[in-house]
């Protein structure tokens, strides 16, 4: 009997264990599929997230990469008579490129500020001698960083062919000029306009050598004493007639290249100019899309 009981009690400690054993071997599989499951499932969710993000990052960037390159496409060229003329057929015509020369001296920022405001583009050419104080350095890189073009109008303002035999100063004026710019806005110039219009052979290329398209203007009346008054000023830059200068026929055409100056009579009569010329049908050209020297 005690041999029968000692049996049994071994047998039953022997099941113990066995059950013991599937139990913990039935739990490791249990989490061990869990596990599995888990690590199955988040390469899957993953493929999700990028399925649902990954397109729309996609498109929005090849959008954005279509949009730079629309705006960076040139789409006008500075035509022998110095006004813009479509590249491609079907290109608006009735266009207007605004230009502001003598800048930074005492408006240019008034003037860019009003432009953004109505967001018209322009050229600012700028004079060496107006960017020499931290303080104007300053006002041209705020004017830069508006989106507006810099142009080059040679360092003092001097008539080119005055110094037409002095070709080391000739080049002194331009490129001292272009390197003074870049330093303070980070690019060169990719327009050169000469003051009073005056270029010599000298100075046209060393425009080339710099890569800038050379630029006169098509019609500008602010210089002039009879027009520097706000509303008279506007009815020559709208119209384009200056009868008081003896211009009494309109200069105003499509693509007109359009000259005036960092002056108070100018800036007072900006804003009326920009809308004066929308009313008539005209786009203000954005600089950027001019064709440039590459």
């Amino acid at each position: 009997m005690r041999v029968i009981v000692m049996l049994a009690i071994s047998l039953l400690i022997v099941l113990s264990s066995c059950n013991s054993a599937e139990e913990k071997t039935s739990d490791e599989n249990v989490s061990t599929k869990q596990n599995q499951d888990k690590v199955g499932q988040e390469p899957k969710q993953s493929n999700e997230e990028k399925t649902d993000v990954s397109p729309d990052v996609e498109e929005k960037n090849g959008e954005d990469q279509k949009e730079l390159a629309e705006r960076q496409k040139s789409l006008y060229r500075v035509s022998e008579n110095w006004s813009l003329v479509p590249i491609e057929e079907g290109t608006n015509e009735k266009v207007v490129l605004l230009t502001i020369d003598d800048a930074p001296e005492k408006y240019s920022l008034e003037m860019a500020k009003t432009l953004k405001e109505l967001d018209a583009g322009a050229i600012f050419f700028v004079n060496g001698h107006f960017i020499d104080t931290p303080e104007e350095q300053e006002m041209l890189k705020e004017i830069h960083e508006m989106g507006f073009v810099i142009g080059n109008h040679t360092y003092s303002h001097v008539n080119l062919g005055a110094i037409e035999n002095n070709p080391d100063k000739q080049r002194e004026e331009i490129i001292k000029l272009n390197d003074l710019i870049e330093d303070i806005i980070g690019e060169r110039p990719k327009f050169f306009r000469a003051p009073h219009g005056v270029n010599t052979e000298l100075s046209k290329q060393i425009a080339i050598e710099e890569q800038m398209v050379l630029m006169n203007w098509s019609y500008g009346y602010d210089y002039f004493t009879p027009y520097m008054d706000k509303e008279k000023l506007t009815e020559a830059m709208v119209s384009g007639k200056g009868p008081e200068v003896d211009v009494p026929y309109s200069l105003l055409k499509p693509g007109a290249n359009l000259l005036m100056h960092d002056r108070e009579w100018t800036n007072a009569a900006l804003k009326d100019i920009v809308l004066g010329l929308r009313e008539q049908g005209y786009e203000v050209l954005d600089p950027h899309e001019i064709k440039t020297i590459e």
